[in-house]
């Protein structure tokens, strides 16, 4: 057996080195697929000698679909150069002849609902860099949802030296957006760095944060009628009774906070209102009731029955006084801008003091750190 053995190890060592004989450097050897200048100006490239056509996507990045065609060069290697780039971190991925795939040279991914992101972070932007002070972990936990009967997974962030005392803590569930999932917050959210940053300057207090899946399957844009939000059912039964059994945290309305952006902004409003008493803290980034605003048919009657539905809960005067904030913001070119008005003309309707925040940009990732870092640090005051 062991003769055997040596004969194996001697063979392959041989095929190695064969392979090794062999081998024919290419421009993919030492080819750096991120170049960032000192303009703020990125240099996207990939070696594809045999590909007839290259390009470059991402929604984040400026003018990506007006320049996102990739040249070729005579050693095989496309590229392509875009910006200025504001400092910040974005998703990309290359499409080469009609098929989308990540950078083969870039170990740094994001994940999102069905599919992987390729990700880079452009340092300077004060809020989300990465600095030398003490850091929170990021967790993916992985639990079993009874109301969905699946294995599920979340991400959950807890502030330096959690691990090292006894303490409770207030607790932010953090929700993503459509097409997204638990993974999206941390990556190209920089959640862990932005409240890393602000526990360093003393702007906010520390906090368990918790970023659930929001998709129970693939995503879709149409759920056939009658509606049923199969998220809702795990957060309510599985996610945070979960938290709240294995963390430590502080179980009253006044250390509990929830928000989200985009689709995620709606998932906050269907748990926070019907639930308003277990809430003080309410965000809801580029989003608001899909439908409240008239449109599509089949989206004003969602809008017109969430209201109607939640009618007893909106003019409780008494379950208002555990709420201290309740806190909207959204792009002025943000396709939701109007969703978002809308939902927050119904509730200041029913007497809720809300604290509306129109912003510049759109419906991107750069606006929701933003977001983030704002409505954190209004949080258990």
């Amino acid at each position: 057996m062991k003769n055997l053995q040596k004969i194996l190890c001697s063979m392959i060592l041989i095929s190695t080195i064969l392979t090794a004989q062999n081998y024919k450097p290419t421009p993919n050897d030492t080819l750096s697929s991120i170049l960032i200048h000192s303009n703020n100006k990125v240099t996207f490239s990939i070696y594809a000698p045999e590909a007839k056509n290259v390009s470059i996507g991402g929604g984040d990045i400026p003018n990506i679909q007006a320049i996102g065609k990739m040249i070729k060069k005579e050693n095989g290697v496309w590229s392509v150069t875009l910006g200025p780039i504001n400092p910040g971190a974005y998703r990309y991925n290359f499409n080469v002849d009609g098929i989308s795939i990540i950078d083969p040279k870039n170990t740094e991914i994001s994940e999102s609902n069905m599919n992987l992101w390729s990700l880079f972070y452009l340092k300077g932007a004060e809020f989300t860099d990465n600095k030398n002070i003490p850091h929170g972990a990021i967790s993916e936990i992985n639990y079993f949802s009874k109301s969905l009967n699946k294995n599920r997974r979340m991400h959950v962030y807890t502030p330096p030296d959690y691990h090292n005392n006894d303490e409770k803590y207030p607790v932010f569930y953090l929700l993503h957006g459509a097409f997204d999932c638990d993974d999206a917050w941390t990556t190209v959210g920089r959640a862990g760095f932005i409240i890393d940053n602000l526990l360093a300057e003393n702007k906010v207090k520390p906090m368990i944060i918790v970023m659930p899946a929001g998709h129970t399957k693939s995503f879709q844009f149409r759920t056939p009628s009658p509606i049923k939000d199969e998220f809702i059912e795990d957060f309510l039964n599985d996610i945070k009774p979960f938290i709240e059994k294995n963390y430590r945290t502080i179980d009253n309305s006044e250390n509990r906070a929830i928000a989200g952006l985009s689709m995620g902004g709606g998932h906050t409003l269907n748990i926070a209102i019907p639930n308003l008493q277990d809430y003080g803290y309410i965000g809801v980034f580029s989003s608001g009731i899909f439908g409240i605003n008239g449109g599509d048919s089949f989206l004003a009657n969602m809008g017109k029955d969430w209201e109607n539905n939640n009618l007893e809960i909106l003019d409780k005067e008494d379950l208002k006084k555990n709420l201290k904030l309740i806190w909207f913001a959204t792009g002025k070119d943000d396709f939701l801008l109007e969703t978002t008005k809308s939902t927050v003309a119904a509730l200041k309707r029913h007497n809720f003091e809300v604290i509306y925040n129109e912003t510049s940009g759109g419906h991107t990732w750069d606006k929701w750190r933003e977001y983030l870092y704002e409505f954190s640090q209004l949080l258990f005051k």
